[in-house]
């Protein structure tokens, strides 16, 4: 609640520009295109009662599967707490199983089964088609270019993580098993 008993400050009326070197308008860009990137999966998802986390949970365990729950919040850099309501609803919905690690016990594999898989992909889609249009309306020649771009603003100690290729960081089979 706004303490109204202080005198308000007095307003500005002008525009924030590229003071300090700060970059609005790459900014405003990002703001406006996550916002349309994410318009299309959040549609779908919210005719399962799903949100934005289970929707990054989906992508991970479907590019990576037998990706662990330790290697999972290390990914998506959330809390257990976070990942547990997550992952329980999608284990409970059908969309994705978590197996005893043949190795260690206490580790637990996430595998996506086949309406995990279905609802990856039709997440998916409509991204791609938008990505695809993008390059195409922009002239981009060099998608290495753009990779290279992304990449670089993904904090360095954490680069690893990105999985161009799905077999790069994970060493597990990547099959239907």
């Amino acid at each position: 609640m706004t303490d109204r008993s202080h005198p308000a400050g007095k307003p500005i009326r002008t525009a924030i520009t590229d003071e300090d070197g700060i970059d609005f308008a790459i900014i405003e860009l990002f703001f406006f295109a996550y916002r349309d990137f994410t318009s299309d999966p959040d549609q779908i998802l919210s005719d399962y009662g799903f949100g934005r986390a289970h929707h990054r949970v989906l992508h991970f365990v479907n590019r990576r599967p037998g990706l662990t729950v330790a290697e999972l919040l290390d990914v998506l850099k959330i809390t257990k707490q976070s990942l547990a309501r997550v992952l329980k609803q999608l284990i409970d919905t059908d969309h994705i199983v978590q197996l005893q690690g043949p190795r260690d016990r206490r580790q637990r594999e996430l595998y996506p089964t086949a309406k995990g898989r279905a609802l990856a992909l039709a997440l998916a889609r409509p991204q791609s088609r938008r990505i695809h249009a993008a390059l195409e309306d922009s002239g981009a020649t060099e998608r290495a270019l753009i990779e290279r771009f992304l990449e670089a603003m993904v904090n360095p100690e954490l680069r690893a993580q990105i999985d161009i290729a799905p077999a790069k960081t994970s060493g597990k089979s990547h099959g239907d098993h």
